[in-house]
């Protein structure tokens, strides 16, 4: 019930959202979730496949804990599967729920009209492991991925900080505390970057929040599983 409520109250959102007013996402307040892109366009996506999507750099690995509390690493998670990879913290109250929203709509897109939809994986990965254990992440994914269908959504975080930090760095993702409510904890500043990273674990594009449109991420997934049709395959195997 939850997770519908908070959706319908974000699509909501996203619909009232026209081009022009997404302001620079750094600094915003909390507790206002963020728009999201609008899915109309001023003109029509490229077509999967018509264009490329060159190598950025190796996504980065590190130890991370699953939502039993098994750790594992970050590369070994990646590897085999094309990855839509989100840095989120759950008590995050703008850009976090919105990039879940949208993370939870190309699920349900990819798991209908994706062919090779096993071949796709997201992942929520929580920089604030003081506050977000498996046991948080596990609750978080319950609201967000149980009874929808489509590719497989992992929900991990790190064990403290010192292991985060090494993975924040390598994928230059900021993170800054900053004074919460009067009596309440303090919050984390951030900027929103989800990756696209490909089956042999290279970074292939990198989104905001304003450009985190499902389709337009899905078009990216179709022209990697495209290339990946005129190359030879990965030798990892799916897990």
């Amino acid at each position: 019930m939850y997770r519908h409520a908070l959706r319908a109250g974000l699509l909501i959102a996203s619909l009232a959202w026209a081009p022009g007013m997404v302001a620079a996402h750094d600094g915003h307040a909390h507790g206002s979730p963020q728009p999201a892109p609008s899915t109309g366009y001023a003109y029509p996506l490229a077509r999967p496949g018509t264009y490329a999507l060159p190598a950025i750099k190796r996504a980065a690995g590190g130890s991370v804990l699953d939502e039993q509390g098994h750790r594992r690493d970050l590369a070994d998670i990646l590897r085999g599967r094309i990855t839509v990879l989100a840095f989120i913290y759950t008590r995050c109250g703008d850009v976090c729920p919105t990039a879940s929203m949208q993370l939870a709509a190309l699920r349900d897109i990819a798991g209908r009209d994706l062919r090779g939809a096993d071949r796709l994986q997201l992942i929520s990965m929580s920089f604030d492991p003081d506050h977000d254990t498996p046991t948080v992440m596990a609750e978080h994914a319950r609201q967000w991925r149980d009874g929808g269908r489509g590719p497989r959504w992992l929900f991990v975080t790190a064990p403290d900080r010192e292991r985060l930090a090494p993975i924040l760095s390598a994928y230059g993702q900021s993170v800054m505390p900053q004074p919460g409510p009067p009596g309440g904890p303090n919050l984390l500043a951030h900027i929103l970057r989800v990756f696209l990273v490909d089956r042999s674990g290279m970074v292939r594009n990198i989104y905001s929040i304003d450009f985190l449109d499902p389709q337009l991420v899905l078009n990216d997934v179709r022209t990697l599983l495209l290339q990946e049709g005129r190359s030879p395959a990965p030798e990892a195997r799916l897990r």
